[in-house]
């Protein structure tokens, strides 16, 4: 099988610089780097290609022509390559066959709670609701996704959605366990794929290339050439 290279992950400077831009996005509703991590994480498991016009306003919270400010024109191009690089290392640690082990923030005590990445990777699965209600329902495989939900509703206002109480090593399980639960689903989406065409699954087809050429459609999905749109935007 033809492995698929893995660009060099985002360092902890680019993370910053990702998270501090996704803060000034206007509204309140962009995402962090946590669930941004859990959302791409799901898009690329998944059983269909999301393309990047439809998944960014998720992450922005908005057309990010609307709710960016952008200090620059190359600024747009920046935080997209930064973007496109890390759903590549997710994408390349999962087609190689390894563990992605999910991003997780810590709290003033240094410990990783995992709720906002259990919280993006359902919001990327209902991006593609029906194909994931497959897994859900399989009664053999839909385990995988049991320690997503569990983080997920923790703090769920309906107290029968909840979980028991969480202790910290048993929050440590459950977190290896998600990641493991990760690859649980993508191999099961991959298998499916691989039974109706006939052939073994190749890298991620609908991946975005790291360069938005000036006359190509606006990553951020307004419709517009980028540079009528994002790549145009004035200096302030």
């Amino acid at each position: 099988m033809t492995m698929f290279t893995e660009p060099e992950p985002l360092n902890d400077a680019e993370l910053d610089r990702l998270e501090d831009f996704l803060k000034s996005c206007k509204g309140g509703k962009a995402m962090n780097v946590e669930q941004l991590d859990g959302f791409f994480a799901a898009l690329i498991a998944g059983p269909e290609t999301v393309m990047p016009s439809e998944y960014s306003p998720e992450v922005f919270g908005g057309e990010m022509s609307d709710v960016c400010e952008l200090s620059r024109p190359e600024e747009a191009n920046e935080i997209f390559g930064l973007l496109i690089r890390h759903w590549n290392t997710i994408a390349g640690a999962l087609f190689n066959r390894e563990v992605y082990v999910p991003l997780l923030l810590e709290d003033e005590n240094g410990v990783a709670h995992g709720n906002d990445w259990a919280r993006g990777f359902v919001r990327g699965m209902h991006m593609r609701h029906d194909g994931w209600a497959e897994l859900v329902n399989d009664e053999e495989n839909d385990g995988c996704l049991i320690p997503m939900m569990m983080l997920y509703h923790e703090h769920d206002e309906d107290p029968k959605m909840r979980p028991k109480p969480i202790a910290p090593e048993k929050r440590e399980d459950i977190i290896v366990h998600m990641a493991a639960g990760l690859v649980g689903a993508y191999r099961y989406f991959r298998r499916h794929q691989e039974a109706s065409t006939g052939s073994t699954f190749a890298p991620e087809s609908g991946r975005p290339t790291s360069k938005v050429g000036r006359n190509d459609p606006c990553p951020c999905g307004s419709g517009k050439k980028y540079k009528k749109c994002c790549g145009g935007a004035t200096v302030n």
